[in-house]
This record gives structure tokens, sequence and C-alpha cells, in this order.
């Protein structure tokens, strides 16, 4: 389906969830980057601008946003963060529109969330075998602001986190006071003795997990570790968080049913899985908790706007083909980046079977001082210590896979100089 041309006579086309996303081929094999020049500023790319503007058919192409596109010269990894579905977005956006007359009437407060929309993710748990209710489901601006809530009720002493992790919970966590309490993941899983110690040493509080293709590092906790998890937080009265919001993005062939950890508090999100401009977020708990947390005074400014609900409700009633289309090309170009790097001796990494990024760990380097040689070839990258609340990652870099094949040819290149810089 094609939407009427605009203006300049740039044409709209629906390309969204059918698997031609323009992401090349899978170049079989290992690559040596040292005998690869790195490949021009993508310059030449900016005739796809128009006025400012990316070229929307090739926009609708790819998953990465324009600021991790090397459009301008700068490829920004910094964040992993997908661009938007153009068409599917575009259309949410006019059946919302359509149909906002009587929401438009209220007065704007949503309370708990729009009922819809509680009904539409109460009925997505339950179809993966969590029988949920809607009163079990409250609607936030995002995971920031579901913990944020969580938080300001359970008012936790500390919270035990993974080292590495997503780094906006820790500065939350820190702007409320909460001490962090370590545990130790790695691309091979968990280390189940730090858990039982962090879990220990932040009794009567959180815990705050992503066990489902976990940000930065991509490793899945097998169901033996979250058998535990709930044990341990029996035994120290500590409430699980569980973080979903890479749940969706699962690459394997085919994806899998995951098992939850028991008795947990879920967290989810549409911005890995849709965009992070939509700012729409959720938390799933038992209902009591939950009419807690919707009378709380901070409920009203964390939930995201009405009309925000009602372009979500209109997108998560058929997720899936955004989904499979967005899996299709993530699955092709982890493989591509993952074939580029292997094979080199001045890093190691496991291929992640989920999420967004690689994980590296650089054998001889500090992440600090490549990612500063990256930067003057263009390559904006995120290190280590940023993910961890010790600081400690000195030794990591996350390289998202967002980007279309040919910019990851020029990620992989502009980080091989950064590292012969390091070198010479």
């Amino acid at each position: 389906m094609a939407f009427p041309q605009r203006g300049d006579g740039a044409e709209i086309v629906e390309v969204d969830g059918v698997d031609r996303a323009g992401v090349g081929d899978h170049h079989a094999g290992t690559v040596d980057l040292r005998q690869r020049p790195l490949q021009g500023g993508g310059v030449d790319r900016l005739t796809t601008l128009e006025k400012g503007h990316l070229n929307q058919r090739e926009a609708a192409a790819r998953i990465a946003p324009f600021s991790a596109s090397g459009e301008d010269g700068v490829i920004d990894l910094r964040r992993a963060v997908p661009a938007a579905p153009h068409a599917t977005y575009q259309q949410a956006l006019l059946r919302a529109a359509e149909r906002s007359g009587p929401l438009l009437a209220e007065s704007g407060e949503t309370g708990p969330g729009l009922p819809e929309l509680r009904s539409l993710i109460a009925d997505r748990y339950t179809d993966e075998g969590l029988a949920t209710r809607p009163e079990q489901v409250l609607i936030t601006s995002g995971t920031r602001s579901a913990l944020a809530l969580l938080s300001a009720r359970l008012r936790p002493r500390a919270v035990a986190v993974e080292i590495p992790t997503y780094p906006d919970p820790l500065a939350g966590f820190r702007a409320a006071g909460i001490r962090l309490v370590g545990c130790r993941v790695t691309t091979d899983g968990w280390d189940l003795d730090q858990l039982q110690d962090a879990f220990r040493s932040a009794a009567g509080g959180l815990a705050y997990l992503v066990p489902d293709f976990q940000n930065p590092t991509g490793a899945l906790m097998p169901a033996t570790a979250r058998r535990t998890v709930a044990w341990l937080a029996e035994r120290h009265r500590v409430t699980v968080v569980s973080d979903e919001t890479m749940r969706d993005l699962d690459l394997r062939e085919p994806p899998a049913p995951l098992l939850r950890i028991p008795r947990s508090v879920l967290i989810g999100s549409a911005a890995k899985t849709v965009w992070g401009g939509l700012r729409v977020g959720w938390l799933r708990g038992p209902a009591a908790l939950i009419a807690e947390l919707a009378h709380h005074p901070l409920c009203g400014s964390l939930t995201a706007a009405p009309t925000q609900q009602l372009v979500a409700s209109e997108l998560l009633r058929d997720l899936e083909p955004v989904l499979r289309h967005r899996r299709a090309a993530l699955r092709r170009q982890r493989d591509h980046l993952s074939g580029l790097l292997s094979g080199d001796d001045r890093w190691r990494f496991t291929v992640p079977p989920g999420g967004l990024a690689l994980w590296l760990r650089l054998t001889s380097m500090r992440a600090d001082a490549v990612v500063t040689r990256a930067r003057a070839h263009g390559l904006e990258l995120a290190a280590g210590p940023s993910f961890a609340a010790d600081a400690t990652n000195s030794r990591h870099l996350r390289l998202p896979f967002t980007p279309p094949i040919a910019t990851l040819d020029r990620v992989a290149a502009a980080l091989d100089c950064a590292c012969r810089d390091q070198d010479a």
C-alpha cells in the first residue's frame, strides 16, 4: 500500500513488515579488517536528504535512526535504539486521530491507563501463558517511569543490579538515594554466587534484572537461574523487577517461548521494539500493588499521554508483522557484523541470541581510549564503564548492529582504525 505523495513529490511507500529491508546479503566467512581501507565518511549519501529530511523511502526500509546511519558522516552508536517503522506508525497515527474525539472530550487524566491498552497488554501476557487481567497492568511513560514509581512506592534502601546493565535505571536509583549492589553478568550468563550475595545485601529491597537478551551483554538467563532468583527473592524478601524491554527481540530461529521469573514484577516498553519516541511503557504485577501504584501521587506525572496510549493501542493490536520484519533484519545485521569481527585477536565476543548489540571485550586495549580514537574516524561508541554500577568493564564496548549492512562495514573499518591507532 502506498500513501499519497507529499507536496515535494517524495512518495511514502509501505515496506514495514515486508522482508525487503535492503540490508544486503550476508557475507559469509571472516574478513581481515587490517586489510580493509576505511570507507568514505558518508558525504556521498547526503543526496538522500531533501531539505534536511531523510528520504522517506530509504528511512522506511531500515531499523537504525538517522543518527546511527552515517548519512551525515558520523555514525552515532552510543544508544542502541531503533527508528520508527514509518508507514506502520503513520497509519497508527491516522487511525488514532480518527477515533480520538471521545478521548479529547475527557480531562486527559487516564489514571492507571486507557482500558483498551491495559486489556491489549493483558491479553498479550495471557497469550504467552501468563494469565493476566487488565487490573494487573498499569501504563507509564516508559521503563524509567515504571522504576521511578515502584521505587517511590516501595522505598527500598538497596537494589541488586546486574554489572553491566542499562545505564538509565542506575542513574534513577542513584538520584533516589538507593544503594546499588552489583552482580556480575557476562555473555556466558549470571554468576549465581554473586546473585546470592547481592540478594542478601539487598534484603527487603529490590532487584532490577534484564533476564531476556540482557542489555548490554545479550545474555539469556536459563530456566535454572530464573528459579534460583525466585528462591532467593522469597528467602531475602526482595521484590524482583524483570525488565522485558528486549524480550520480543528474540533472534533465534525460530524464536522460542521464554519462561519468566516466578512472582516477579514485569515492566515492558515500546522503546526497543517500536520507537523510543513512543513514550509508553507498562507494569504488570499483583492487582493490589497496581492499585497502590495507581493512587500514588507520582502516578499522574509518570503516565503516558492519552493520545500516545491511543497510538500504542493501534500498534499493539497487530505488532507481529513489525516484529517479524525487525527480527529478520536484525538477524542479518548481527550475523554480518559478527562475520566482519570474528577471528580477530584484538577482541572477543559471543554472538547474542537476541537484542540489539554485540558486547565486545578488548583483549589488550582500554575501551575509553578506543572510543576516543573511533570518534576521530566518525564513529561514536559507548564504553563499558558507563554500564557498570562499579565503573568496571574498562575493556568492553557495546557495538549495536542496528545500522544497515553498508554502515556496518564502515563501523568495522572505523573500529579497526581505532585499534590500529592504539597499536601505533
